[in-house]
């Protein structure tokens, strides 16, 4: 199947969130919940995300984020973790991920999910009128 020819693309969509404890429960809640959200803003199906890729501030290590995606049920996507470099003054207690799937939209309408504090992250998208921006 020509995925381009019917119109779906593979995407980047990110996010991130802040995680109130570094302990596993916290971290697996956090993870969770910021996939379940970039699924439902993005209209994601799991049978077409590709891979997903977590990072994470050094402050966070009591569990792997990976872990959210096999309580979420997704045994079979492949996923990665690795720690965040370690900018001096940067945002503590954050989750990144970076979701590749296979999609039916342009650049544009991908709705990145920075939520809570981390829209503080990315400054650009708080101006766009749109969901990029969630209160937790």
């Amino acid at each position: 199947m020509n995925m381009e020819k019917e119109g779906v693309w593979l995407r980047g969509i990110r996010g991130a969130i802040q995680v109130e404890k570094n302990e596993k429960d916290y971290i697996l809640r956090a993870a969770k919940q910021l996939l379940e959200k970039i699924v439902s803003e993005n209209q994601l199906k799991t049978e077409r995300i590709v891979s997903v890729f977590f990072t994470t501030t050094k402050d966070i290590r009591a569990d792997f984020p990976a872990y959210a995606l096999r309580e979420l049920g997704w045994k079979h996507i492949p996923v990665m973790c690795a720690q965040e470099i370690d900018v001096p003054e940067s945002m503590k207690g954050v989750i990144r991920v970076l979701v590749h799937s296979y999609v039916n939209k342009t650049q544009k309408d991908i709705k990145h999910q920075y939520l809570g504090q981390t829209i503080n992250l990315r400054p650009d998208l708080k101006e766009e009128d749109n969901d990029h921006c969630d209160e937790i």
